[in-house]
């Protein structure tokens, strides 16, 4: 099984994801700012079944895909350092943008709220390439049980990113604020997780492996 230190970095890993700007935080923010917390944490609860699908079709294809192709499935982990790397640039480049500038949105019921978060996800290509890429990285074929270990990354990233997300939809209006009339703020956070992300590739692509 996997050890608390690897956990711990997947956790990490999990919490640059989440911080880094995607279709899941925009959409989240931008009802929040328009309809309320309540709005907010409904379109989360849609994100987070988008993230069990997610995890359910990655888990059981990551553990085909090492008895198929063992060789594909070590490609898949230098794919996902890689793309770590990406990540890092889109938010180090000039002209990144921030999920808190404010987005004129109708106003929905929580069921479309609910169904639109669950789409926003499902169909979102950074979540999916996070778990086919970055699992590789932190799963162990040779302790057995690959399934296994794959639900529990995934159980770690999804709380990761509920509990972020939920505290950003607590306080997105203040922030929103904030950082809008704070253009050095908005700068430092792209910095930030735009430099952890690159240590973590890195680390990902130097790290010694074991067959």
């Amino acid at each position: 099984m996997l050890s608390t230190s690897e956990l711990a970095w997947f956790a990490l890993v999990a919490l640059a994801l989440v911080l880094t700007p995607g279709p899941n935080m925009i959409y989240c923010i931008s009802r929040t700012l328009c309809q309320g917390r309540t709005a907010g944490m409904v379109s989360l609860a849609g994100v987070a079944l988008g993230f069990v699908v997610h995890l359910l079709g990655a888990s059981f294809g990551l553990s085909a895909l090492l008895l198929a192709a063992p060789l594909a499935f070590t490609a898949l982990k230098v794919a996902g350092a890689l793309y770590l790397l990406w990540l890092a640039w889109q938010a180090l480049k000039p002209g990144g943008l921030s999920p808190f500038e404010t987005r004129t949105l109708p106003h929905d019921p929580p069921r479309k709220l609910f169904l639109m978060g669950f789409m926003t996800n499902l169909l979102n290509p950074k979540v999916a390439m996070f778990y086919l890429s970055f699992f590789p990285q932190f799963l162990h074929p040779e302790r057995g049980q690959v399934l296994l270990q794959s639900l529990s990354l995934g159980a770690v990233q999804i709380t990761v990113s509920l509990a972020i997300n939920s505290m950003i939809i607590f306080f997105a209006a203040g922030l929103a604020v904030f950082l809008n009339r704070n253009i050095t703020w908005m700068r430092v956070q792209r910095y930030v997780m735009g430099t952890v992300l690159g240590l973590l590739a890195l680390r990902l692509l130097t790290e010694k492996r074991t067959a």
